[in-house]
């Protein structure tokens, strides 16, 4: 049985610190000390995220990387941790049948997947998160921060803050830095 602190559990994941990124599930996230707002999964926050369900998975997770749009940004985000321009052929693999599921891909893709370079402003800046890392078919893809719609409406799992709230965050993240969702 897992152990729980809070409401986070543990198992593969780990205890949030002092530094880390908290999300909490009625659109807050707390990070140095500061309050953001933020949209998460229209399926709620859960703890047996599923491939579609459209819910935020609950726990501790690395981040991975972050990936922005050259042309939406003079040079790449100020932060500590790795980072990584897209390009118009960048997608990400969400077909469970495929051995590239939960991975970056790319474009044309034969599989299903979500195109990384959006017409909308969504995914100029994508922080990758470790969920379902190594990735198990069917348990949930592409969860990652990425910017929120003006409206700050659900998304299809991940979290989303405005871009100006992304950016702070990630100026100030140190290298190690985990994001909780409970």
């Amino acid at each position: 049985m897992d152990e729980v602190r809070g409401s986070i559990p543990l198992g593969s994941t780990t205890m949030p610190g002092n530094s880390d990124i908290l999300v909490r599930a009625e659109g807050k996230l707390l990070f140095n000390g500061k309050e953001y707002r933020c949209a998460l999964g229209k399926g709620g926050v859960r703890t047996d995220k599923r491939e579609g369900d459209g819910a935020t998975p609950q726990g501790c997770f690395a981040i991975r990387e972050v990936l922005y749009r050259p042309d939406k940004f003079e040079k790449p985000p100020h932060t500590v941790l790795p980072t990584r321009p897209l390009s118009p052929d960048d997608g990400w693999s969400d077909d469970v049948a495929l051995p590239e599921y939960n991975t970056l891909v790319k474009l044309p893709y034969s599989g299903s997947h979500e195109e990384l370079w959006r017409q909308d402003d969504l995914y100029d800046l994508i922080v990758v998160l470790g969920y379902n890392d190594p990735p198990v078919a069917g348990k949930g893809s592409a969860i990652f921060m990425h910017v929120a719609r003006e409206a700050y409406t659900p998304t299809a799992g991940c979290v989303a803050l405005s871009k100006v709230d992304l950016l702070e965050i990630l100026g100030a993240a140190d290298a190690g830095i985990q994001v909780c969702i409970e």
